[in-house]
Formats: C-alpha cells, sequence, structure tokens
C-alpha cells in the first residue's frame, strides 16, 4: 500500500509524521499521524499505543495537544493517531457534528448509505495497523487509548480483541452508548433500529459479558458537562463489579472534557500502558 508523508517534526528526539493513504477498506483517502520516538532511529521496533478521537477531531488533536510526546520518547513507544471518519467527496455526511464526517464512532456501518465507508471498526483493527507494522519500525505490541468518542472506541476494541491489545485505557469514554443521545443516533444510523446488533459496540455491555481479560484505566472528569447525559461512567463500573474485570476509573475532581484534562493524566496513561507492554 502507498503511503504519503504530510508533513515531518522532530520532537524529543524522535519523529511526528503525517501521512495520507488510499483505505481499500473505506473507500477513501484517509490520514494518520505517528510518533516514531528515538529508540527507532536504529530501526529498533518498539510497541503501539493507538489513539482514537472524539467528535469533531482528527489526527491533529491529540498529537498537538496531549504533550505526549515527551513521556512516549522516553519510554520508547510509538504513538498513531488514525482520522476519526472516512473522509472526501462522495462520503455520506449529516447536518450534525455527532453523524457522518467526523463522528464515525469505530463501528462497521451496516445501513445505507453509511455502510460503503464507516467501517471504522476493521480499518482501526486490522487495515491501519497492518500499514503500520509492513511500513514503520515497530512491533506487534499493542495498547489502545482514546477520549470521549474515542475513548468508547479504545474500549470496545480491546474488550472485543483481548488478544490483539496488552492493555487499554480511555479519557471520559462515552461508555453506554446504547443508552445515551449521541450513541443512541450514531448507532440508529449506522447500525438500524435492531438493539441487538448495538451490543458489540456498547463497552458497559461487553464488560459486563467478558471472558478474557485487558488490563484497563479509565479517567472521567467530575466537571466533564457531559457527564450524567453522554458518559454514563457508573454503567462501566457496574459491569466491571458484574464480571471482576480489571479497571481502574478514577474520577478527577474539577476536570472537565477539555485536552487540558488529557494533558494533566496523559503520563500516566503511558506509563500504565508501558507496563504491560513491557518496555
Amino acid at each position: 500500500m502507498t503511503i504519503e508523508n504530510l508533513s515531518s517534526n522532530k520532537s524529543f528526539g524522535g519523529w511526528h509524521k503525517q501521512y495520507r493513504h488510499t483505505s481499500s477498506l473505506l473507500h477513501c483517502s484517509m490520514r494518520f499521524a505517528i510518533f516514531l520516538p528515538p529508540q527507532t532511529s536504529d530501526g529498533t521496533k518498539v510497541p503501539v499505543v493507538y489513539w482514537l478521537s472524539g467528535l469533531t477531531c482528527t489526527d491533529e488533536n491529540f498529537m498537538q495537544k496531549a504533550a505526549a510526546q515527551r513521556v512516549a520518547a522516553e519510554l520508547g513507544i510509538a504513538i498513531v493517531a488514525p482520522d476519526t471518519s472516512p473522509r472526501g467527496e462522495g462520503v455520506a455526511d449529516d447536518e450534525g457534528y455527532d453523524l457522518g464526517k467526523g463522528a464515525g464512532f469505530y463501528v462497521n456501518a451496516t445501513q445505507a448509505p453509511w455502510n460503503r465507508h464507516y467501517q471504522m471498526y476493521d480499518y482501526v483493527v486490522r487495515e491501519l495497523p497492518a500499514l503500520i507494522e509492513s511500513t514503520f519500525p515497530v512491533s506487534e505490541k499493542r495498547a489502545v487509548a482514546g477520549h470521549s468518542m474515542g475513548g468508547h472506541g479504545a474500549l470496545t476494541i480491546a474488550l472485543r480483541n483481548p488478544d490483539r491489545y496488552q492493555s487499554v485505557s480511555a479519557f471520559s469514554p462515552i461508555s453506554n452508548p446504547s443508552n445515551c443521545p449521541w450513541g443512541k443516533k450514531a448507532f440508529t444510523a449506522y447500525l438500524g433500529e435492531n438493539r441487538q446488533q448495538w451490543r458489540d459496540y456498547d463497552a458497559s455491555i461487553l464488560m459486563r459479558e467478558a471472558i478474557q481479560k485487558v488490563p484497563s484505566l479509565v479517567d472521567q472528569g467530575e466537571d466533564d458537562d457531559f457527564l450524567l447525559e453522554q458518559l454514563k461512567p457508573e454503567a462501566l463500573e457496574a459491569a466491571a463489579k458484574t464480571s471482576d474485570y480489571p479497571l481502574e476509573l478514577r474520577r478527577q475532581q474539577g476536570y472537565d472534557h477539555s485536552y487540558y484534562f488529557i494533558a494533566s493524566f496523559i503520563e500516566d496513561h503511558l506509563r500504565f500502558h508501558a507496563d504491560y507492554l513491557k518496555v
């Protein structure tokens, strides 16, 4: 697969690079960013944390605002940040910010017109890692993390693929999308009215029924404007208690939904992943 380098910036001895490639799965051009720590300069392969961003975001939000590169460089961890949805002319969209472009919800859409392009689950789990691992000096040791809609994506992907990921973490995840306005709107459009089809993309349901376990860290700001109506961390806590899931959910007083919150605790998350990636 051919990829095009769009930008390169040296950072903490490593490199932040942005690329574009044609996705055969999504039927459009996709952009992603990668941070390669200095340990890769001699070809040494390092583990990867895949970061999934939230509604309206692109690959740029995390890389520019989270201040993750210093710790990733120290730990010898690569970070890959894909876009949040398919883009381009001919890709289905909606007037709302919470559906369509920028709002792929990391599902495989089954309903027209979304099903032609919106296969973000398979893109993140299969196509993108195959491209990353065949192009860059990274190993097959993976972790996944994300924020808000991306936190939902990270949790569901890890829960459904416990053999592919060593650990998972999330900031302010949409924990029970089957029962919140954002999730209901997206799932109805992408997956249809049959709520049974929604279960594969609801972290609280998946965690309650989980047999195999992935170490999990979640941070939730107590002053998050979306806490009660959209995020519902209490559903995730209850699910973890039911299945004895290894979830650490921390409630952080005074923090909101912004990247100020993420930047405050991203070091904790990267060190958490490093323990399980054994770097």
